[in-house]
């Protein structure tokens, strides 16, 4: 929403609670709200596909497990839009249920004004925005940018069931050689670097839509959903490629080294995220043990990929 714009309100319900609701809301000339209005939650998913909606107003009517049907069928349409609720009903138990499932407030029709539902509505869309950047925080890793453990769980989890429709997928696991060295010689500054690098080396090797985290200290775990265009030996290529851009920039004290393992993700039996994981990992740390010893300058990656 852009600083002094129209506040966009898109109701589902009723035409004459849309026309009752524009005229509380104008009641005094002011053009800081305005409203669409759509008759059903079906015709809202599309308006609301368009990123033109800055909250959602949802009048459940009388029937309060239609109302319950829906919330969830608007909370699953538009996540990242905040929903307040109209309702015939003062029932406590019901708004404590609806604003467990995410709505952002619960209005009963008997008891609105127009100071009341402008508060409403301006307060439900900041609480929504500070939901979503606490839940970001929580789930994204402060150095890199990328997810963190929980983040990649969380996501990675949700991507797994797409497997099973596209057909393939690779989880890569990745290992910054040489961080404690970097750390010792150069100082954590030029260790946080690294770290940095080399998260910018993977956003730079894979898609938007892949799963990019950093699940702790040196480790990092990408997870492709839809490899039916790539090999494990394809993405090593493009992951050596900016190793050695990285690696060629000026100013850089360290020079970066990965161990890599790549794991590939069954369509059918397909075992728990966990599992996948510790497979990666242990290929990784087969070609991390294949490696000379106490190498400081190596970019080679070799090739370990499971079965």
């Amino acid at each position: 929403m852009n600083s002094g714009a129209p506040i966009r309100i898109l109701l589902v319900g009723e035409a004459r609670e849309a026309r009752r609701l524009r005229g509380l809301l104008e009641s005094d000339g002011s053009e800081q709200f305005r409203i669409a209005h759509v008759p059903a939650m079906e015709l809202a998913a599309e308006r609301l596909s368009r990123d033109d909606t800055d909250v959602l107003l949802l009048d459940i009517g009388p029937d309060q497990s239609q109302g319950r049907a829906i919330v969830r069928a608007a909370t699953t349409a538009a996540p990242r839009v905040p929903t307040v609720i109209l309702s015939e009903s003062e029932d406590e138990s019901l708004a404590v249920e609806l604003l467990q499932q995410g709505v952002q407030d619960f209005l009963a029709k008997g008891r609105l004004d127009c100071a009341a539902l402008r508060r409403s509505l301006r307060y439900a869309i900041e609480r929504h925005r500070v939901q979503k950047t606490l839940q970001s925080l929580s789930l994204i890793d402060d150095l890199t940018g990328l997810h963190n453990r929980r983040g990649f769980r969380a996501f990675a989890e949700q991507h797994l069931r797409l497997i099973l429709r596209k057909g393939a997928a690779l989880l890569v696991y990745v290992d910054l050689d040489g961080l404690k060295t970097i750390n010792d010689t150069y100082g954590h500054l030029e260790g946080n670097r690294a770290l940095i690098a080399t998260a910018n080396v993977l956003r730079a090797s894979f898609r938007q839509s892949d799963i990019l985290a950093r699940l702790g200290g040196d480790e990092f775990c990408v997870l492709m959903t839809d490899a039916r265009q790539n090999t494990a030996q394809q993405v090593r290529k493009r992951l050596q490629r900016r190793v050695d851009f990285t690696n060629a920039l000026p100013n850089v004290c360290f020079r970066l080294s990965l161990s890599i393992g790549i794991a590939q993700v069954p369509v059918v039996h397909q075992p728990p995220l966990e599992e996948l994981i510790r497979l990666a990992d242990a290929l990784m740390y087969e070609e991390k043990r294949n490696k000379q010893a106490r190498v400081p300058v190596s970019c080679s990656l070799s090739h370990p990929v499971s079965a």
